[in-house]
């Protein structure tokens, strides 16, 4: 009996499943690589009907990976001011990007302003759902910091136990557009952003 090789991160079918997950970042900036950590774990977990990708975060790049999917989740580092290793849960068609979420980011390009180009342009997928993990430490350097990293099993634990309940139509199944992970209690709470 033949056996099939690893495919990995980055090399998919050419038919492009429904769902798309992207990680984000750069793994030699420390916890600007948290996203790329979440794409490599839910990659070797082979995740039915899902693509798992990894990008640098530049905002052409994004919007071409993200084309002919459905369902799309981004996973990236950002900086807003609270407390190391929160997780927002950001409904990308509900509302603008809060664009200093993203600030750090070196390039001038990026996901807040793919997003908000791609609903200028009427392109955005039919849900594009964002978490953004509140890193600390951007400096040089591999591995994420310790207040980080556990927020990637909680990343990966919430997208691999209901992929399809970010996905449900919320015109049927209403759900909050945004969520917060606060890393001292380890619960999940409903939010309202910043201003964008």
């Amino acid at each position: 009996m033949a056996t099939v090789p690893n495919m990995s991160a980055e090399r998919a079918s050419d038919s492009k499943p429904r769902n798309l997950i992207i990680g984000i970042g750069n793994p030699y900036r420390r916890d600007d690589g948290v996203g790329i950590v979440v794409a490599r774990r839910l990659a070797a977990e082979r995740l039915d009907s899902t693509r798992v990708i990894e990008q640098s975060g530049e905002g052409t790049a994004l919007m071409e990976a993200w084309q002919g999917a459905e369902h799309v989740i981004v996973v990236d580092a950002v900086q807003s001011g609270a407390a190391p290793g929160t997780i927002h849960r950001l409904d990308a068609r509900a509302r603008p990007m809060p664009s200093r979420f993203f600030h750090y980011s070196t390039h001038a390009f990026s996901l807040a302003e793919a997003i908000e180009l791609a609903r200028a342009l009427d392109q955005l997928p039919r849900r594009l759902i964002v978490y953004g993990v509140e890193g600390t430490d951007f400096s040089a350097g591999e591995g994420l910091s310790p207040e980080v990293a556990p927020a990637v099993d909680e990343v990966v634990h919430r997208l691999r136990g209901g992929l399809q309940t970010h996905f449900q139509d919320t015109q049927t199944h209403p759900k909050p557009e945004e969520q917060t992970w606060n890393p001292s209690n380890h619960s999940w709470r409903n939010t309202h952003s910043p201003a964008v």
